[in-house]
């Protein structure tokens, strides 16, 4: 029985060879870039190129687009790594499989043929534009319009709070198409269309390495053929992408805290006080006893949550919200009491920990805020 056990909850071995790989990725090249890509708030594209290089971008694709067809699990063991060194540089990741998810899921053949490979292969990026300064939980503030137009649309509108603004090659953008009954479908817009603008980027607490903005949409004209999937079953798309997408949060808010676990333990066992290391004093040792707890607890509960996505089992929205709401509320904890083990050092910026605090901040908002998932958690209790 304890054999059957361990093969239960084993990581298969070719996904930890990976994953030990991203690991050496992330450690050379990552690392050492992170504090410079939060400083200056620029995008790297140099990380970018080096995830292309090393097929980290197709993770989230199947092998005939050009992915490497690993499933959820990978991916987000993939994010998880990242995050630990730069959670600007895991949204690149993340957004990968955000902007393309709904593509994935209810596009046309000759939608997946012609956008997943480039997004594979790292050539592309999308952006997810579901969001408005109006509608952020509630979808059915969304002013953003759609209006037949002979073979096409015509898009009208704002969004806000959109990652990758600026740097995307598409938007998938969300729009309402029936004013009378609230009904929104969901189109995919190209980055040169006319009447589109990126619009203003945020200046943002954390995640400084990803643009954030606020396109806008004045009479942008597209083909029917960019619509994905049926004319007003745009909620379902975007309730069905973000069902699986928030795991990337989850993923992002657990590297974030293993990475200011592991620093603030190091710092710890270097730091005299008292003529000893500060490790030593058990005040010391019981928060990073509960952020190490915390943070492991909150890796099993994703990893649950994305071998479900991974199976399609139909008690992925409630364990997808539950690990995303753990997680995240775990990174906010434990990078708080990262900065506190550092004192003054923790507070600026020539030490790491500050920045993880900020960046998982981000992490109880975005992809669906905790109090949405414990709705959403609460709900599936009934």
């Amino acid at each position: 029985m304890s054999a059957l056990a361990g093969d239960v909850y084993a990581i298969p071995q070719d996904l930890l060879d990976f994953r030990d790989a991203i690991r050496q990725i992330v450690t050379e090249r990552v690392a050492p870039r992170a504090g410079d890509i939060d400083r200056e708030a620029a995008y790297p594209w140099d990380i970018r190129e080096l995830f292309a290089e090393h097929d980290i971008l197709g993770l989230p694709f199947p092998e005939q687009y050009g992915g490497t067809g690993t499933g959820t699990l990978m991916l987000q063991m993939a994010v998880e790594e990242i995050a630990k060194a730069c959670a600007s540089s895991a949204l690149i990741l993340m957004i990968q499989e955000l902007g393309t998810l709904p593509i994935q899921l209810h596009g046309t053949d000759e939608q997946k043929q012609k956008w997943l490979p480039k997004c594979a292969a790292g050539e592309w990026s999308p952006a997810f534009c579901l969001s408005e300064p109006d509608a952020g939980s509630d979808p059915a503030g969304m002013r953003t319009t759609a209006v037949r137009d002979g073979e096409g649309w015509v898009i009208n509108g704002q969004k806000n709070w959109i990652t990758n603004a600026t740097v995307a090659d598409f938007y998938v953008v969300f729009a309402v198409t029936d004013r009378e009954s609230r009904r929104i479908t969901a189109f995919i817009v190209e980055k040169d269309r006319e009447g589109f603008d990126p619009g203003k980027l945020e200046h943002k607490l954390g995640i400084k390495g990803s643009p954030t903005g606020a396109p806008v949409f004045t009479d942008v004209r597209i083909p029917d053929e960019n619509r994905i999937g049926e004319v007003g079953r745009g909620l379902s798309v975007a309730l069905s992408t973000l069902e699986r997408t928030r795991l990337g949060a989850g993923a992002q808010a657990v590297g974030i805290s293993q990475g200011a676990t592991d620093y603030a333990a190091g710092y710890a066992k270097e730091r005299i006080a008292f003529g000893k290391p500060i490790f030593e004093q058990q005040a010391i040792q019981f928060k990073l006893a509960d952020m190490q707890t915390r943070t492991a607890a909150a890796r099993e509960l994703l990893y649950k949550a994305c071998a479900l996505a991974d199976r399609g089992d139909p008690d992925l929205a409630r364990y997808s919200s539950m690990a995303k709401l753990f997680a995240s509320d775990t990174a906010m904890a434990v990078t708080v009491e990262a900065v506190q083990i550092l004192g003054g050092y923790g507070y600026v910026n020539e030490y790491p920990v500050e920045r993880m605090m900020r960046d998982a901040k981000i992490t109880q908002i975005y992809e669906g805020t905790n109090e949405i998932q414990r709705l959403v958690v609460a709900r599936s209790m009934r």
